[in-house]
């Protein structure tokens, strides 16, 4: 599976919702600013231009370009950077601040369950569109899974 199938599988409306999420202070932080207004192709970027152009990224999505995909998931990824930090701590994988290499090796931290202990975990600390999303992040990149995760109602 690759990313822009997880974005497709997890549907439009949890999309939407991911794209509410995104932090242009945390954009600017990480000197993303500027290349994610060029890859969304917007004339400026706030958080009402990211919402309207969430629809005509997400039919980039359904294009199944990979790389803009990575693009529009380090976009929201880095939005939520103290969720990946708490989710990586709790996991005991190395990182820097959030951020680690592929080739760490880190898919020996992820044992038999890690997904269901993450989101029992936080589903009440993050927003949990976001926090599904990467649970099936670092299962596709890190596993390969092929495998969506999606938590039991609560």
């Amino acid at each position: 599976m690759q990313l822009s199938d997880v974005f497709l599988r997890m549907g439009e409306e949890n999309f939407q919702q991911l794209f509410r999420t995104i932090s242009v202070g945390r954009l600017r932080t990480y000197q993303l600013f500027d290349r994610v207004k060029a890859r969304f192709h917007l004339s400026k970027l706030n958080s009402e231009a990211i919402k309207k152009a969430a629809p005509r990224i997400w039919a980039r999505i359904g294009e199944k370009e990979e790389d803009f995909a990575t693009d529009v998931a380090q976009t929201i990824l880095v939005s939520h950077l103290d969720m990946i930090i708490a989710i990586l701590d709790h996991l005991g994988i190395p990182h820097e601040q959030g951020f680690f290499t592929k080739d760490e090796g880190i898919g020996e931290y992820l044992k038999d369950g890690w997904r269901e202990s993450i989101w029992e975990k936080f589903k009440d600390s993050f927003p949990r569109v976001a926090l599904i999303f990467y649970i099936n992040h670092l299962s596709v990149e890190v596993l390969k899974s092929e495998e969506l995760f999606e938590p039991k109602a609560a």
